[in-house]
């Protein structure tokens, strides 16, 4: 198992939502955690609240990485990772009245490869070239361990999803050939599939409750959606394993997305 005492650990949009419940399991398990955010407020506040630092970070710009992966180096040796940024943007890929102005923006669409995708990569190799450097904790040459956030829409991708779905099937069939890759550095990935999870994203109020009350219906068991906890406590189980490695996981209730 890798001990997460007196390290330092990186959690891309981990102001909130399920970037937070995984940053109080990390600082739980000693690590010095740095939440990397674009929500300063918060992101403030549980960096202070959990002993780690804030870092405004844009995970489409390289530079904002480079700059939370060298805060958490400065603390303690950096191994482990958790990529819980993401943004959704929903649009049909053809519009109603045929126009090709009403198609799916594509600008759009590049924006959330650009943050889901390509900036999940970037957090990847650059937290995994500095884990790379540090000395190794176990006879395996163990260094270091990642876990990036997917979402059940990679796999059951419901109508207007498509941008959405395309990002995190992306970080879902990177994982194996980056797990090959990082090996050689003594690093692991994994990659956790989250279905429905009641975080911030869906507000609060009585018009809130019954959206969620709506979308509980496609989750088997427990009839309900998520606690953020609970995926944490599987991203933890990733992180610190040493033999889970290249792995998609579901975490979902068996639930299985209708169209719509």
């Amino acid at each position: 198992m890798l001990d997460l005492t007196s390290t330092s650990s990186v959690v891309t949009g981990g102001a909130s939502g399920l970037g937070e419940a995984s940053a109080r399991r990390l600082a739980e398990r000693g690590a010095h955690v740095v939440i990397a955010d674009l929500n300063e407020e918060k992101g403030v506040a549980l960096a202070g609240e959990l002993g780690g630092t804030f870092v405004r970070t844009d995970v489409t710009d390289t530079q904002d990485i480079i700059a939370a992966v060298e805060t958490a180096v400065g603390v303690a040796p950096l191994r482990t990772l958790v990529t819980a940024a993401g943004i959704g943007f929903a649009s049909r890929t053809v519009g109603r009245d045929g126009t090709n102005d009403s198609a799916f923006p594509l600008d759009a669409f590049k924006k959330v490869l650009a943050i889901n995708l390509v900036g999940t990569f970037d957090a990847i190799r650059i937290a995994a070239t500095a884990m790379g450097k540090q000395d190794a904790v176990d006879e395996d040459g163990a260094k270091g361990a990642i876990v990036t956030l997917s979402s059940v829409a990679s796999f059951d991708g419901q109508i207007g999803q498509a941008a959405y779905s395309a990002s995190k099937g992306g970080v879902n069939s990177m994982t194996l050939p980056i797990a090959r890759d990082l090996a050689a550095v003594g690093v692991r990935i994994n990659c956790v599939v989250p279905g429905l999870f009641d975080t911030p994203i869906y507000g609060t109020g009585p018009a809130s409750e019954a959206f969620k009350d709506k979308l509980k219906r496609d989750v088997v068991f427990p009839n309900r959606l998520g606690y953020a906890d609970e995926l944490a406590t599987m991203i933890m189980e990733l992180l610190t394993n040493s033999y889970m490695n290249g792995e998609t996981v579901r975490v979902d209730g068996a639930a299985r997305l209708q169209p719509k």
